[in-house]
């Protein structure tokens, strides 16, 4: 029997609904210290470590930005929480959408997350770039590349071992580079320098526009706060644990960012924390002098870099598969290894990783930058949609709904969905429009699949009825 507020689903799909040939049960291994893990090794990945660079250039506003983005992002879990406990399904925002608005909303969901998650792991690899070049200085393009590509092989190798090591993996690494990332927020603080803060709005653009702009950067710093509710087919007692892990480790991120960003803006001048490669192992050179702690920093930011590659490639695959047996992606997404790992998804989702990090290396001047707010479009599409189910769901109550607790749903739902949406604008126009026309290259994607059942219209699974013509 499913969970009450499931609806009856004890599978991750609706009643009657069967996966593709090929199909093997998922096992539960992730408990919840594992599940948290999951969470805060996706989100601090590198892209905190390069962050404050991209911020700097921004201004001081961008501290205020982080605030708020904060709060949006708390809301944001606390919603996924609500979710994952109505279904505990596999795919997260994309069966929220699909049960509350069907299976196109749905298709396009897993799709724009499936971007998301190969997009984000470019921009992850292009960060961890450069606290490897603080080491061996390949500085050329060829050598940052090479760098890169070296990375995403080892996080593809290592999901392909299984989901176990996964879990272990996770654990040891997120330890390894939450610990050192405290430290610099907290001890960081006794060294600021209040000369060394940018100005409010450096920007160069109004002061809106530059709260925008900084909205779509740091947004990428929490993607990964949905990690959970993906794997809910491999999370221990979904019910209970996706709602906590989604926001323990959403909270734990948002201390651990909000002092560490202001710690390395007191402790590095402006000047040079904007073209800096490694800014938090530049604070910690400033604060205890020498380079020694520097590469210290380095050497946890290169392994939080493998930490948060290693996840993103298992969601990367994850949400294929559950899209894949609902039959909302191509079959093949759906099959599983003998020891349970989604391979097919695994070795795509690091070719396209592959091809836009080269890509961002050669054809932009800041691939950081670009890769983020591309990656900030289309991860608010799966976003605004999750909050948009939760409030479909309150106030149609087609699904269980506490009244007690109704009032301030809402509002953290309305939060949540407002969240969405800003940071669609703050991606930016160019980022829109590219998130856009890779939106839109689903469509064909999804008549295919259709035309492969033999479907047309918004029929479920099985449910396909044709017409005579008049």
């Amino acid at each position: 029997m499913g969970n009450p507020e499931t609806g009856g689903l004890s599978a991750g799909r609706p009643p009657g609904e069967v996966g593709v040939s090929g199909e093997a049960p998922v096992a539960r291994d992730l408990g919840l210290p594992a599940a948290i893990a999951l969470v805060i090794g996706n989100i601090v990945g590198t892209g905190i470590f390069l962050l404050p660079a991209s911020l700097a250039a921004i201004g001081s506003v961008s501290i205020l930005v982080l605030v708020l983005i904060t709060i949006g992002a708390i809301a944001l879990a606390l919603v996924f929480g609500r979710l994952g406990s109505r279904i505990p399904a596999g795919g997260g925002p994309y069966a929220y959408s699909r049960h509350a608005f069907g299976e196109f909303v749905g298709f396009w969901t897993a799709w724009s997350f499936w971007l998301t998650a190969w997009l984000g792991n470019a921009g992850i690899a292009v960060a961890w770039v450069g606290y490897v070049n603080y080491f061996v200085e390949w500085d050329s393009t060829a050598g940052k590349v090479t760098i890169a590509l070296a990375g995403l092989l080892l996080a593809a190798v290592i999901n392909l071992s299984g989901a176990k090591n996964i879990g272990a993996f996770q654990m040891v690494t997120t330890v390894l580079k939450f610990i050192p990332l405290l430290f610099i927020g907290l001890v960081g603080m006794f060294f600021i320098s209040t000369s060394n803060f940018p100005d409010w709005n450096t920007s160069g653009d109004s002061l809106w526009g530059a709260i925008s702009l900084a909205a779509g950067l740091i947004l990428f710093a929490y993607s990964g706060m949905e990690s959970v509710t993906i794997v809910a087919e491999r999370i221990q007692r979904p019910e209970r644990n996706i709602g906590r892990a989604s926001v323990y480790g959403v909270l734990a991120c948002a201390v651990m960012y909000l002092l560490a960003t202001v710690a390395v803006f007191g402790n590095v001048p402006s000047g040079d924390l904007v073209d800096s490669s490694a800014p938090f192992a530049d604070a910690i050179n400033n604060m205890f002098g020498g380079s020694g702690w520097g590469g210290v920093m380095a050497a946890c930011a290169i392994i939080s870099g493998i930490g948060a590659l290693n996840g993103w490639t298992m969601l990367v695959a994850e949400m294929p598969m559950a899209a894949a047996r609902d039959g909302m992606f191509p079959p093949v997404f759906g099959r599983l290894a003998r020891n349970g790992a989604p391979s097919v998804g695994i070795i795509v989702g690091t070719a396209l990783t592959a091809a836009m990090t080269v890509y961002a290396y050669l054809g932009s001047e800041n691939a950081f930058n670009t890769i983020l707010l591309l990656a900030s479009f289309t991860s608010a599409i799966p976003y605004f949609f999750s909050a948009a189910a939760q409030l479909f769901w309150l106030v149609t109550g087609e699904r269980a709904v506490s009244k007690a607790h109704l009032a301030r749903d809402m509002v953290l739902a309305s939060l949540a969905l407002v969240f969405g949406a800003w940071i669609v604008y703050g991606a930016g126009e160019s980022s829109v429009m590219g998130g856009v026309l890779m939106l839109l290259v689903g469509v064909p994607i999804y008549i295919w699949i259709k035309a492969r059942r033999g479907e047309y219209g918004p029929g479920e699974r099985g449910t396909a009825t044709t017409t005579t013509p008049a």
